[in-house]
């Protein structure tokens, strides 16, 4: 592989790469704050390569959905090579952002700045894309678009890269895992919050048991006894970024016997049948509602767009 500045250039889904970048955070914040701005700026060119390839006219007659998976890879991999090399030069800019939030040697703090910096400037470069790219010949490309929903699109934005380093986690597709935590926080509209409003980060609806020693927040949700809902009181866990809720939920999975059907299930119906069969929730209907999300038009139009 190609070394750069920073080092050897890794695989742009190495799922140790995040917890990389908080150590070196920890123990050379310049250097971690300058890694930090080289992959917010490899966001960034990715974004821009994902609008061309919109721009496209596609359907091939080797195009499908396999094949758009490994295009998109791969184009992930061309951004964070291009981006070690500043071509835009927005890692400079991003670096002086980062140097002023973060103190040197806070650790724990800086990791919590830079989950918050990497959901604002990833909303930010997003909204400054064209929506609707134009397609071959000039017309706009509206049918890769249309009826998607502003609000799932813009959720799908901030999940996404924390979904793809948990599915490299669970080898469960990342789209799946996207779809599983829109259907417990109803796309981020209901996501679990504490008395005061804050929020718990907690996509998944993952309960606080005896084996949970960090915060928590009580609140009234809806369980399933013999088939019928009854309201119940119960506390979740609560994360300090949607980052660290992804890596929770992926170590869930692939850690707890109770879930291993799950690991590297590709079948979006039966992994959502699975996740039912383990006991994940007591609704009777929980399967159906998670793969009709997983199948459904609203994730796909989302993700396209």
């Amino acid at each position: 592989m190609k070394s750069t500045e920073l080092g050897v250039q890794r695989l742009a889904i190495d799922p140790a790469a995040a917890v990389d970048l908080r150590a070196k955070l920890r123990q050379d914040p310049q250097t971690g704050v300058k890694q930090a701005a080289q992959q917010f700026e490899g966001m960034l060119l990715n974004l821009m390569l994902k609008s061309m390839r919109e721009a496209s006219s596609g359907g091939g007659l080797l195009d499908s959905e396999q094949s758009r998976f490994f295009t998109a890879i791969g184009d992930q991999q061309l951004a964070q090579g291009l981006a070690a090399q500043a071509p835009l030069g927005f890692a400079g800019l991003i670096e002086k952002q980062l140097s002023r939030q973060m103190t040197a040697g806070t650790g724990g703090a800086a990791s919590s700045t830079l989950d918050a910096l990497q959901q604002s400037l990833l909303s930010q470069y997003t909204a400054r894309l064209p929506a609707t790219p134009p397609a071959a010949g000039g017309a706009p490309a509206a049918a890769s678009t249309a009826g998607a929903s502003p609000g799932a699109r813009s959720f799908v934005d901030r999940v996404w890269p924390h979904a793809t380093e948990a599915a490299a986690v669970t080898g469960v597709p990342a789209h799946f895992l996207v779809a599983h935590s829109a259907l417990e926080s109803g796309w981020g509209k209901h996501e679990i919050r504490a008395a005061d409003g804050s929020p718990s980060f907690n996509l998944f609806g993952v309960k606080a048991g005896r084996s949970w020693s960090g915060p928590s927040v009580e609140v009234q949700t809806t369980e399933f006894v013999n088939g019928e809902a009854r309201p119940v009181r119960a506390r979740f866990r609560v994360y300090a970024s949607y980052s660290e809720a992804f890596r929770d939920y992926g170590t869930l999975l692939s850690k707890n016997p109770r879930f291993s059907g799950i690991i590297g299930q590709q079948d979006g119906t039966q992994f959502a049948r699975s996740l039912q069969q383990a006991g994940y929730a007591t609704d009777p209907m929980y399967a159906d509602k998670l793969a009709r999300i997983i199948n459904g038009k609203a994730l796909r139009q989302a993700l396209a767009a």
